[in-house]
């Protein structure tokens, strides 16, 4: 015996030590999605350390796991019959690579009587899988909406869109218009401008030497512009392959408006340092343009801007979501106190959790206060209509623009390809192009249902 410690202390030592080793340990996986990067290690240890310093039924023990070889280990594991209890942070495409690995949540919610009330009821419902139940709880969401150059559209006289979901658009007339993609065409027509000050609607307007653009989506491939216009996917009944209606009216509506109207920067213009490479909104050569919160996150506008509504399609109104969550693998052995864990994560440890990762807290009732901080510490020479953002949510898409297809990679790869193809190339027919993009992703899909 230590000549320091009396018998008594060194049995409590020792009943401290038993209590520990008693405890239900829960593994929680990271890697899929943020996280799996060295400066973000230690504040998810402290969230950790919290959590175990918090009660002395459960022990966290964290596994990160590097981006790159995270999916390859997670699916050995699995199939290995030794799944962690808790992945994440995961967005859709990683979660969805996965699919039919989740548990359902919902007898958990019931028997411990979650509060769902704290966010809003269209992001439940996102994370509610047809096939396999609620897979997920709320965590850090990332709203899209419309940005705009608010002075692109002073210079030209033309009205800002409305500030409101449901409000009318104006016009420099005075006259009311359905905030749709119609009335996005005819602004943004007059929102493109050539080298010589022409709009797209002058017919003297040069399309090979246009300066500045109406309208487009920052890094936007086939499937979010497709959900422009309305939720979708391209798995129809039986796994066969299908284009939704709304997506094809979309390409259209894109398409024309890249070739015919030239109001939608094509590939070669898109690509350019002229648009930043990519990154439009940071160009100052975009009227509006449509992305996510993160995207405010990332980019430097030196200009006057701000966020407006989503238009509609048909009066019907969709805003893409991305979005992280935690899930529980099926393979849990320990459900109940993993769910336990999972009801911490996203709501206790949510503030700092979402320091470390970045991301809008799905708790409403947080909403204001990130927001807020976010916007003043990036852009203070801007003031934000947060509100609109807020409200975007209740758009969100579900079917997610980035969920499930079989054979996943080889499916991404086709799609990319044809619209690839819609971006570089005027006078195709896109009914017949989307046609042979069907029937490529049927063979994809046939094969993988093997």
């Amino acid at each position: 015996m230590h000549p320091d410690y009396g018998a008594g202390s060194c049995l409590y030592a020792f009943r401290l030590w038993f209590k520990k080793q008693d405890r239900v340990k829960i593994r929680w996986f990271v890697g899929l999605g943020a996280g799996s990067d060295e400066p973000t290690f230690a504040p998810q240890k402290a969230v950790v350390d919290k959590f175990n310093a918090s009660q002395d039924r459960i022990e966290l023990v964290l596994e990160i796991v590097d981006n790159d070889q995270a999916f390859q280990t997670l699916a050995t594991q699995i199939s290995g019959g030794n799944a962690p209890d808790i992945c994440g942070p995961v967005g859709i495409r990683g979660r969805d690579s996965f699919k039919g690995a989740w548990l359902d949540l919902d007898p958990y919610v019931k028997k411990t009587n979650f509060d769902l009330s704290k966010f809003d009821p269209s992001m439940v419902e996102f994370y509610r899988d047809k096939d396999d139940g609620l897979i997920g709880l709320p965590f850090g969401i990332y709203p899209s909406y419309l940005y705009a150059n608010k002075e692109i559209f002073e210079e030209a006289g033309i009205p800002l869109p409305p500030k409101n979901y449901g409000d009318k658009y104006i016009d420099e007339n005075g006259k009311e218009w359905t905030w749709d993609y119609d009335c996005v065409r005819r602004i943004g027509m007059k929102l493109a401008v050539d080298a010589n000050g022409n709009d797209a609607t002058d017919p003297d307007f040069d399309a090979s030497n246009i300066v500045q653009w109406g309208f487009g989506i920052v890094w936007g491939d086939a499937r979010g512009y497709g959900t422009l216009f309305e939720p979708g996917t391209f798995v129809g009944e039986g796994n066969k392959a299908q284009i939704p209606a709304a997506w094809l009216d979309a390409w259209k509506w894109t398409y024309n408006g890249m070739w015919k109207d030239h109001f939608i920067p094509t590939a070669s213009y898109g690509d350019s340092d002229i648009l930043s490479n990519g990154s439009w909104g940071e160009s100052g050569k975009i009227a509006m343009f449509q992305c996510h919160v993160w995207y405010s996150g990332y980019a430097k506008m030196d200009y006057q801007w701000d966020v407006y509504p989503m238009p509609s399609y048909k009066g019907v109104t969709n805003a893409k979501m991305h979005a992280d969550t935690f899930e529980i693998p099926k393979g849990s052995k320990h459900p109940d106190e993993a769910f336990e864990v999972l009801s911490y994560l996203v709501t206790t440890a949510s503030d700092d959790l979402l320091k470390i990762y970045g991301g809008m807290p799905a708790i409403t009732s947080k909403q204001d206060a990130f927001l807020d901080t976010f916007f003043k510490e990036r852009y203070p020479h801007v003031t934000v209509n947060t509100k609109v953002i807020k409200d975007s949510v209740k758009y969100a898409d579900n079917p997610n623009h980035e969920s499930w297809m079989p054979s996943f990679q080889e499916a991404s790869t086709c799609y990319t390809e044809f619209w690839k193809n819609l971006l570089n190339n005027d006078g195709l027919d896109v009914d017949a192009e989307a046609e042979k993009l069907r029937k490529n992703l049927d063979v994809i899909f046939a094969a993988a249902n093997k």
